[in-house]
């Protein structure tokens, strides 16, 4: 069955809604804007936390509506409703309809369809029954306690949604999409003496539980975040100061993501917030410093088969060579600013919006291997995991955590450190990349982005790099 038809069968025969009258009400609704859509949402989503041996939380939910949006020149009107019917659409369509106040626009041309899928449309909710998902959570837990005696808290978690859109504009056109994502986690604390240290680290995408629920899968997951643990233990006070700063691969990139990501969504730019703003053609980097935004990479976590405006995701170069080339942008920014849409228009459901936003958003790989870069050290940091961060989009000035990094000393990686924060500037940070690795590489499917308190599931990525000149706070005295 299509995708179309998919959807098809869950708006239009069990929600009862009449498609040929519901396509001319959208046209009658949205005649004479610039832009506009009716998005239709179906979404099941389940949650199971496991703490300490015993369930914490379990939850399924299961929630279905509409959004409809006018666009008139820069200003947009939307509604929305958990209703899924036609006088429902026909009331919301009578409020956003007042943003026309007499503007008689042209309706811009509709996204180009596509064939491609980038993943199953198969529902991951249903492939497995509840007492499995909690028996493999009760192996986690036991799993992690006979590695080591001094693990003392494990937290696990699996999470899993089917989400169902169609998306119909009023020149008839429609495109649908069936997304699956998955997610699971694992945290670990561990004692030694009077110490406490904890490690976590997870796994995510676009695809089945099957995946995870493989004994190598899910062990591997808990390998890592006793491996943190026990390293964290070991580690000395942070050293405070202005030093060359070594990236690690992967995670490490959701410092790119916040720090220069969102100065480079299209709204931010047009408005002339970001820090960016009117600076594409000149040099934002150092050389060799390539930076993509890649929606169309196979289940990744970020990735979209079309976007929420019904555009599809593309590859999108975002910085070449140490040049700005481009923005990322959803149809109305793009159509006010004169370019062309990315697939970037995403909203966190029905009830929101479409605004640019980040898929899997990272940075290529140079020509030079890891171990040359922090051999060219003599003292610095290694900053291998990050926790949170904190950035001003309109001045890029930011300050993120790291949960592992270690000393680098003689061009040797040396103990870990506890308490490490960088603080710097995300335009100026790129201009002191001085080596790049030929390792990069996509994080393991955990990253949430959250923009204007809508969030969407996103995928980063880096390969390790040197940063020359970057301020770590730290603990030592």
């Amino acid at each position: 069955m299509s995708t179309l038809a998919t959807t098809d069968k869950i708006f239009f025969e069990r929600a009862g809604l009449d498609r040929d009258q519901v396509t001319r009400l959208v046209g009658e609704t949205l005649g004479g804007v610039d832009d506009g859509e009716l998005f239709l949402e179906y979404c099941q989503s389940e949650s199971i936390s496991f703490d300490d041996g015993r369930i914490r939380s379990a939850s399924f939910d299961t929630a279905h509506g509409f959004g409809l949006r006018a666009v008139s020149g820069d200003a947009t009107g939307y509604a929305h409703s958990s209703d899924l019917s036609e006088p429902a659409i026909r009331r919301a369509g009578a409020v956003v309809q007042a943003i026309r106040a007499g503007h008689q626009g042209m309706l811009a041309e509709p996204p180009a369809p596509t064939n491609r899928s980038l993943y199953t449309d198969e529902n991951p909710l249903g492939e497995n029954p509840f007492e499995s998902k909690v028996k493999l959570l009760a192996e986690i837990d036991a799993y992690a306690r006979r590695k080591d005696s001094r693990v003392k808290q494990v937290s696990a978690s699996l999470s899993g949604e089917w989400q169902a859109v169609q998306i119909l504009r009023p020149d008839g056109y429609r495109v649908a999409d069936v997304r699956p994502l998955v997610r699971l986690n694992v945290s670990i604390v561990c004692a030694e003496g009077d110490r406490m240290e904890s490690g976590s680290h997870g796994v995510g995408g676009r695809t089945s539980y099957a995946a995870f629920i493989d004994p190598a899968a899910w062990q591997a997951q808990v390998d890592e975040a006793l491996r943190q643990a026990l390293i964290n233990l070991q580690s000395v006070p942070a050293p405070a100061g202005e030093m060359k700063v070594v990236l690690g691969p992967g995670w490490p990139g959701v410092l790119l993501h916040e720090a220069i990501g969102h100065g480079l969504e299209g709204d931010f730019n047009r408005k002339k917030t970001s820090a960016f703003a009117g600076l594409v053609g000149q040099r934002v980097a150092a050389p060799g410093v390539t930076v993509v935004d890649d929606g169309t990479i196979a289940g990744r976590r970020g990735s979209l088969t079309v976007d929420d405006e019904g555009t599809s995701a593309s590859n999108t170069t975002l910085i070449e060579d140490g040049i700005l080339v481009g923005y990322m942008q959803d149809r109305l920014n793009a159509r006010l600013m004169g370019m062309e849409p990315t697939g970037n228009g995403r909203r966190e459901s029905y009830a929101h919006a479409p605004m640019p936003r980040m898929t899997n958003t990272y940075m290529l790989s140079g020509d030079k291997a890891p171990e040359e870069i922090v051999a060219s050290v003599d003292k610095g940091l290694y900053a291998v995991n990050f926790g949170g961060g904190q950035v001003d989009i309109t001045s890029g000035k930011f300050v993120f955590s790291c949960t592992e990094a270690y000393l680098i000393e003689n061009g040797k990686v040396g103990a870990p450190v506890k308490g490490a924060t960088l603080i710097g500037n995300g335009p100026d940070v790129l201009t002191k990349v001085s080596m790049i690795g030929n390792d990069s590489k996509l994080d393991d499917g955990v990253g949430t982005c959250g923009k204007d308190g809508q969030s969407v599931p996103v995928g980063v990525g880096q390969p390790t790099m040197r940063i020359d000149g970057l301020t770590v706070g730290g603990t030592a005295a």
